[in-house]
């Protein structure tokens, strides 16, 4: 018996070493994953007969006392065995990680659909394009809790960051907390330290609205709004400096219960001739929802938007809106950022023009004598 037992553990062991054998055989030519499904350096050296110090300056980008068909041997492979996210690891190490965050408010007026907001969906693209041609890395993280935000941060060593809808009290705690510079969309408060905050001029654009919708005979005009607070207040404040008359309806940000409470104003929403949306989102979902209740834009009702979203052309009626500049504020993200890190950024506060974009969804009334 003892004897079947250690003959059995000896052939054991022999087959165990066999297979450990033919595995490395089979990894150094690429039929099996290496050990735990990940490709170390050595094993990249070995496929092909380099040393690990080439392969290492390869990654590294150390490359100019090695030959290019040997950088683009070692390129290759590393890409077809998927060492890339090992690079992580490497820009970690470093003190300049090139990795930019970006952290958007997940609002509950997005409904769980954060990313999938027009608005948003044009910030995070443009901010892609601008870090990309900067040579960075862009990192992206949807999150209502403001005291993640330092943890990731600190988590993936990043150099800088951009903030997108947080409130004032978030951001002055995140002033004490983060010791990198960050860069803030559309914040209301003090500016300091390494915190600058971008926004649109959101008063003129309510002034161009407002110019644009009494240019074409609108008097009784209708503001719509989540809020009437920071931004969202400018655009009507702006408004009212054109039409003093306009008037400010706050609806519920959740869709459903936004179409009930339509449907119950309705008659009140018909005594205007036009309506001011402080987003192309709310003024394509009002437009809808006036379709659904019988009324035609801009035969019965003339609306404007604000954000200009891709959108909006292909909307019908195409939109009237206000544009926001989305790739100037993504370059001047990014070109801040740089500034604060090399502290050359003395503004704190920075400003970016809108633009009237008129379309097909108001049209032009009898004007009365005032």
């Amino acid at each position: 018996m003892r004897y079947n037992q250690g003959h059995r553990k000896r052939g054991a062991h022999r087959v165990t070493k066999l297979h450990v054998q033919i595995e490395k055989a089979a990894g150094k030519r690429g039929w099996l994953p290496m050990k735990s499904g990940r490709v170390r350096i050595v094993d990249i050296a070995d496929e092909l007969g380099v040393s690990t110090a080439t392969v290492s300056n390869v990654i590294h980008g150390k490359t100019k006392k090695i030959s290019d068909e040997t950088v683009k041997r070692v390129q290759q492979l590393l890409e077809e065995r998927q060492y890339i996210p090992s690079m992580a690891g490497i820009l970690l190490a470093q003190n300049d990680s090139r990795i930019i965050g970006v952290v958007i408010n997940d609002h509950e007026k997005y409904e769980g659909h954060t990313l999938e907001d027009q608005f948003i969906c044009a910030s995070v693209n443009a901010l892609a394009k601008e870090i990309e041609r900067a040579g960075k890395f862009l990192m992206l993280k949807v999150t209502d809790q403001w005291n993640e935000i330092p943890r990731f941060a600190s988590m993936w060593n990043m150099e800088g960051m951009v903030l997108i809808g947080y409130c004032e009290k978030d951001y002055k705690k995140l002033r004490e907390k983060m010791h990198i510079p960050f860069v803030v969309y559309e914040g209301y408060m003090e500016s300091a330290g390494n915190l600058v905050n971008i926004k649109s001029d959101h008063f003129d654009g309510g002034v161009q609205a407002g110019r644009y919708l009494k240019s074409r005979g609108h008097r009784e005009v209708l503001c719509i709004a989540d809020n009437n607070t920071c931004m969202d207040r400018e655009r009507y404040t702006g408004l009212k400096s054109e039409i003093p008359d306009a008037e400010l309806m706050v609806i519920p940000m959740e869709q459903e219960t936004r179409r009930v409470f339509y449907m119950e104003h309705l008659e009140e929403i018909k005594k205007y001739t036009a309506v001011f949306a402080v987003s192309d989102h709310y003024a394509m979902d009002l437009i809808q929802f006036l379709k659904s209740a019988g009324l035609s834009v801009p035969e019965d009702m003339s609306v404007v938007g604000f954000d200009n979203v891709r959108e909006c052309e292909k909307f019908i009626p195409a939109l009237t809106t206000i544009k926001q500049e989305n790739e100037q504020r993504a370059a001047l993200a990014v070109k801040t950022l740089h500034q604060l890190r090399n502290g050359e950024c003395r503004d704190t506060n920075l400003l970016l023009p809108v633009t009237l974009v008129e379309r097909d969804s108001v049209r032009e009334v009898k004007l009365h004598k005032e």
